[in-house]
């Protein structure tokens, strides 16, 4: 397999990593300190928070290498991930469904929002206590990591959302799958803004791509 292949499954890996997982959700109360429920708490106000942005994406698939793209949201419901060329994939949630479209196969795989980690960032009022249960809160000097994985599935991965703190902004979300796999999206140069076109969260590949639910 070519070096462009085995990095376009990757990108495709790393897109669908976006659908793969189910959303944040709040543990019972007597799994987290005082100090942990605050934290989840003013994760959630700030995502709550969440209008019009902008901003640059890096991931990095679990064999290191990296991609890079725009990222745009509009809250509640849209979401456009772009990788720049040569592969050109996106990523788009249209407010009912996540779309990733592989330009080159000319073919596009949609999933619910509502089954997507999308959907954390998206709801119109975000709630953490639903699907899955946090299993770890990380305190750094400059932010706080949360940790959780799917409470019916526990198996077959979990998603840890970074943030930095005073101001309070999400910096990177990372996926690890069943078989401990780590797919990282790290975010840069995102900043609110306003009027972004509507085109930008149409479900990609217009009437040339074949639709396939996985």
């Amino acid at each position: 397999m070519s070096h462009r292949q085995t990095t376009r499954r990757s990108l495709l890996a790393g897109a669908l990593s976006l659908a793969a997982l189910p959303v944040l959700a709040q543990p019972s109360p007597d799994d987290l300190s005082d100090e942990d429920k605050a934290v989840v708490a003013k994760a959630a106000a700030y995502l709550d928070g969440l209008n019009e942005l902008k901003g640059r994406f890096e991931q990095t698939d679990p064999r290191g290498r990296t991609t890079n793209g725009d990222l745009y949201l509009s809250r509640p419901g849209r979401a456009r991930f772009a990788y720049d060329p040569p592969y050109g994939m996106v990523t788009v949630s249209d407010g009912r469904r996540v779309w990733v479209y592989d330009p080159r196969l000319k073919t596009v795989n949609h999933y619910p929002l509502s089954a997507t980690p999308l959907s954390l960032f998206l709801a119109e009022h975000v709630r953490l206590d639903r699907g899955v249960s946090v299993t770890n809160v990380d305190h750094f000097s400059d932010g706080f990591a949360l940790t959780a994985v799917d409470a019916r599935h526990r198996s077959q991965g979990q998603i840890t959302l970074v943030f930095a703190d005073a101001p309070v902004r999400l910096r990177e979300w990372s996926l690890t799958d069943g078989q401990g796999r780590t797919t990282r999206i790290r975010l840069t140069g995102l900043h609110a803004t306003s009027g972004l076109d509507p085109a930008l969260f149409a479900p990609p590949g217009g009437g040339g791509a074949t639709a396939a639910q996985p």
